[in-house]
């Protein structure tokens, strides 16, 4: 695309984009929905492979393994964006995320086929990572390519709006999978979703079907893609034999290029990653496992929030053309970090107001022998409790009971009271909790059958209960903080970089905020609130980052709207 169309002041005057061009939106979001699709049915269906890959293991372990497993896919997204932005600036962008949902694809399907670790032992797990890995990898390379993509096939003046469809994918691909689960599990039950549907070749299972059906998707994409032709960008650099030979060396191996990585990494992408998380998977996982609203309900409201706010990212991608991607990405940051704190306790107020009543009448104390009384910081699951200190503090926070810890005199054993009254710790585990949980639901905190929680019996349903509607408000406030900051970031990331690095260098920003500090964020916070008694003290991780962003992103990242993208080479 020719930018010779110039208007005062030396920048290409916007015009409406070509039917052709059009397609190239249409192609790249679509496929990156299906892509994102398959990312998210793993996370949502994390419960119940831990129980048919890891069945080897007790319920919690498997748990833990399935988590960790779901985490892989987060932390190898860096190592995918090496691979395949790397191949992208060398040989194509079209031909590089054309690998990424072949491999995506295939790898989902797979997963559907896998005997569970019942049929083949320690092989069903050790292949289950591998193919999740394999879909952490293909991510990687894929968000990158789509960006740059569409970017440079997009109008001058108008790249904010038209990537903006791009940033949509990730919600709708999540809204897909939900949709999928949770119609699955309406129309064959429970049970036959989990175990007693049979398919073929022995496999049983409805859970089974929304990974097989992804070939479906997986065949649509690739008839899609091959349709496409090469950007214009990168076929103009070509052409001109001006590509580079070496992207890794030069976008990481030299200052002035890594300079500007570090910069786009903590004055953009960390801040967005760390609400983008907050407002679409925190805000459900503190109604499920802190604020006890049943799984249907829970996932009802969010998808809700999801439609409601979905447009949002468009909304602000093309205000960002406007008024700049700066002020829109940082103003997103900074509100959602002042926030966070009042609308949660709105939503612990609303969605279990018996709970949140709890939360300031009921007082707990943990008091024991300091020595005896470690951290309990576990973002990963992986720590064995032996300490009866330890054990209590992780059950109360396993059954989201507010609690103080006191250290006590050396030698002194634990001792746990509720209102004054101690709770005797018994054998371990099991009659702790047992204990714990009468003690507190005498003194105030809710039955699991609360009447005052809120519930809903259908999607639908949730428009007729003031109670859901309250919270569906809260969760699509979150929902357009997430599209304020995550709207226009894939146009700011492909204008910080020049063409001949452009898929490499912005990829590993975008996927270690996103994958890291992002992925891990829902995971840390609960350790945190574990860690502290606080239901809302794990919040102080995603305001934290957002507030760094936004002082480094005020002083140190430049406004892009502006650049030719094409010519753009670190101002020289």
């Amino acid at each position: 695309m020719s930018n010779a169309s110039m208007a005062a002041g030396g920048r290409a005057a916007p015009r409406p984009m070509t039917r052709e061009e059009k397609k190239v939106i249409l192609a790249s979001s679509l496929g990156t929905v299906f892509e994102w699709y398959d990312f998210y049915l793993y996370g949502s269906l994390a419960a119940m492979i831990g129980s048919k890959f890891f069945s080897a293991f007790d319920v919690n372990t498997r748990s833990i393994f399935a988590l960790l497993a779901f985490a892989a896919g987060f932390l190898v997204r860096p190592f995918g964006a090496l691979v395949f932005g790397r191949l992208g600036d060398l040989i194509g962008r079209k031909q590089t995320f054309l690998m990424t949902i072949l491999i995506m694809g295939l790898s989902t399907f797979f997963v559907g086929l896998l005997p569970d670790y019942n049929t083949i032992g320690w092989v069903a797990p050790v292949i289950l990572i591998a193919l999740r890995m394999a879909q952490g990898l293909a991510l990687g390379g894929e968000y990158g390519g789509a960006a740059v993509y569409v970017a440079e096939h997009a109008p001058v003046g108008r790249r904010g709006f038209y990537t903006s469809w791009i940033q949509t994918t990730a919600t709708l691909g999540l809204l897909l999978s939900l949709f999928v689960i949770v119609g699955l599990r309406i129309w064959m039950g429970e049970k036959a979703f989990a175990d007693d549907f049979p398919l073929f070749f022995g496999l049983q299972g409805g859970w089974r079907i929304p990974f097989l059906g992804s070939i479906f998707l997986l065949a649509i994409s690739v008839w899609i893609r091959l349709q496409m032709h090469e950007s214009p960008a990168f076929q103009k650099m070509k052409e001109e034999g001006t590509q580079s030979k070496a992207p890794l060396s030069e976008a990481f191996g030299q200052w002035r290029n890594l300079k500007i990585v570090i910069i786009a990494l903590t004055g953009l992408v960390i801040g967005q990653a760390v609400v983008w998380y907050t407002g679409q998977f925190y805000a459900l996982f503190f109604l499920q496992a802190i604020l006890k609203v049943d799984l249907l309900t829970a996932n009802v409201l969010i998808a809700w929030s999801l439609i409601i706010g979905t447009g949002g990212f468009v909304l602000f991608g093309s205000l960002s053309d406007k008024i700049g991607r700066k002020p829109i990405i940082l103003g997103g940051c900074l509100i959602a970090a002042l926030t966070y704190f009042p609308l949660f306790k709105m939503m612990a107020e609303t969605a279990n107001p018996t709970y949140a009543r709890a939360l300031e009448t009921v007082k707990v104390e943990v008091s024991a022998d300091a020595s005896k009384c470690g951290s309990l910081f576990d973002p990963v699951g992986i720590r064995q409790f032996s300490e009866p200190c330890d054990i209590a503090r992780r059950v109360l926070s396993s059954q989201a009971i507010k609690y103080t810890y006191t250290p006590a005199a050396a030698g002194e054993p634990l001792k746990v009271a509720v209102n004054g009254t101690e709770v005797a710790y018994g054998a371990g585990v099991a009659d702790f909790t047992k204990n714990i949980t009468a003690a507190s639901i005498a003194a105030g905190y809710p039955k699991a059958d609360d009447a005052a929680k809120v519930k809903v019996s259908g999607f639908f349903a949730a428009l007729g209960n003031p109670q859901a509607l309250t919270i569906i408000a809260i969760l699509t406030i979150l929902v357009l903080y997430v599209t304020a900051v995550y709207g226009p970031i894939a146009a700011a990331l492909v204008e910080f970089f020049p063409t001949r690095i452009r898929y490499t260098a912005m990829s590993l920003p975008y996927h270690i905020g996103n994958g890291w500090f992002g992925g891990l964020l829902p995971a840390t916070s609960f350790a945190m609130v574990a860690s502290t008694g606080d239901i809302y003290f794990g919040l102080w991780y995603p305001i934290g980052f957002a507030l760094m962003t936004f002082v480094i992103g005020i002083l140190l990242v430049p406004e892009t709207k502006d650049r030719d993208i094409e010519t753009y080479n670190y101002g020289r």
